[in-house]
């Protein structure tokens, strides 16, 4: 090292030579609502609010557990499915004659895709960077429409569904144990019982036929005048026909 004038230093014996500032982001509280660091500031944050949530969904869940129904039957043609409740929109456009039948694919296909295509091109439409939605004509309208429509088709397809029927339709009962190759289930079989109370008589848009306490001769006799919603004169085999399947469903528990 120089003394005088034009002293140079070359280092400095206080510091260490392999001394390294840690990597420490700044505090961005001097800038609010301008940026702060991701980690851990807004990392943070965001895990708060969805253990929040997480734990939220979880008390749901087990305060109301999702509502079961009974296994599938292919055979059982009076069931009417429905779906979830984000795609009950959809299930009630396809009920309108405009969208349903032969015009199937304007419901299922061409109306969705229309929406989808709409939505992925408002961006494009739209580039101002005003985000105030007043001053966004397009974007807000686009919105509001597809909001209230999808509210709409909602509210209209829970209103318009017999619930109490697909209740009991979906009900989960015990399995019966019967003999499929006895005189009684074949009758039962080939007749129209099966198609509302079940291959299996746990029922569907009818009552199960297991343990309803009845005896051989009211059997027969509500088969041929009918009881509540169920018609008479449904059954059409031979009189020794219906008092064999009379007698078999008296005996199944």
């Amino acid at each position: 090292m120089q003394r005088g004038k034009g002293m140079k230093f070359v280092g400095d014996s206080r510091i260490k030579a392999n001394n390294k500032m840690p990597n420490v982001p700044k505090d961005y509280s001097e800038y609010p609502g301008k940026t702060e660091a991701f980690y851990p500031n807004f990392l943070l944050k965001e895990w708060l609010v969805g253990a929040v949530f997480l734990i939220g969904y979880l008390v749901l869940t087990l305060a109301h557990p999702a509502p079961l129904e009974r296994q599938a039957d292919p055979t059982d043609t009076m069931y009417t499915p429905v779906p979830d409740w984000y795609f009950l929109s959809m299930y009630q456009l396809l009920k309108y004659s405009f969208a349903s039948g032969p015009w199937n694919i304007v419901g299922a296909i061409i109306m969705p895709g229309l929406a989808i295509g709409a939505l992925m091109l408002v961006p494009f439409m739209d580039t101002s960077k005003e985000r105030r939605p007043i001053k966004r004509p397009l974007p807000t309208a686009f919105m509001l429409l597809s909001v209230a429509a999808l509210v709409y088709l909602t509210w209209e397809s829970v209103a318009n569904h017999d619930w109490e029927a697909q209740k009991i339709q979906g009900a989960i009962v015990e399995e019966v144990e019967f003999d499929m190759e006895s005189e009684g289930y074949l009758i039962y079989a080939e007749s129209s019982c099966i198609s509302c109370h079940g291959n299996s008589f746990e029922g569907g848009l009818g009552p199960s036929l297991a343990g309803t306490g009845l005896t051989a001769d009211e059997i027969e006799d509500i088969a041929i005048n009918g009881v509540g919603g169920m018609p008479g004169g449904t059954f059409e085999g031979t009189d020794e026909e219906l008092r064999a399947l009379s007698e078999y469903l008296a005996e199944l528990e």
